[in-house]
């Protein structure tokens, strides 16, 4: 009994630390994305954390998420991953591309 149950724990710890965030990229939906504007993004994820000014024009907007986490022996305290995501502006205000670390 007691080694089924440790058998069950290693299973569920492997299973959670699964490489990438697919959650993540789920929600950003690439695809969907590419072509929304600054006040698409602003209604529906708020208002960015950060600007910043693009050389040939446009715009860097960065947001920063909790996307899951750790938890850690021997107490299992939670650890947050703080994801940074950017996202691209164009000239005309349209999304052109983003990419986001450490999620």
């Amino acid at each position: 009994m007691r080694r089924s149950v440790w058998l069950l724990l290693l299973c569920f710890i492997l299973t959670a630390c699964g490489g990438g965030n697919p959650y993540l990229e789920a929600s950003l939906k690439p695809a969907e994305m590419q072509g929304k504007d600054k006040t698409w993004f602003e209604k529906n994820w708020g208002i960015p954390d950060g600007k910043a000014p693009r050389f040939f024009g446009g715009e860097i907007w960065t947001y920063y998420r909790i996307a899951g986490g750790k938890s850690g022996l021997p107490f299992f305290n939670f650890s947050p991953n703080q994801c940074q995501i950017m996202l691209k502006f164009d000239k005309d205000d349209t999304l052109s591309d983003y990419n986001y670390s450490g999620c």
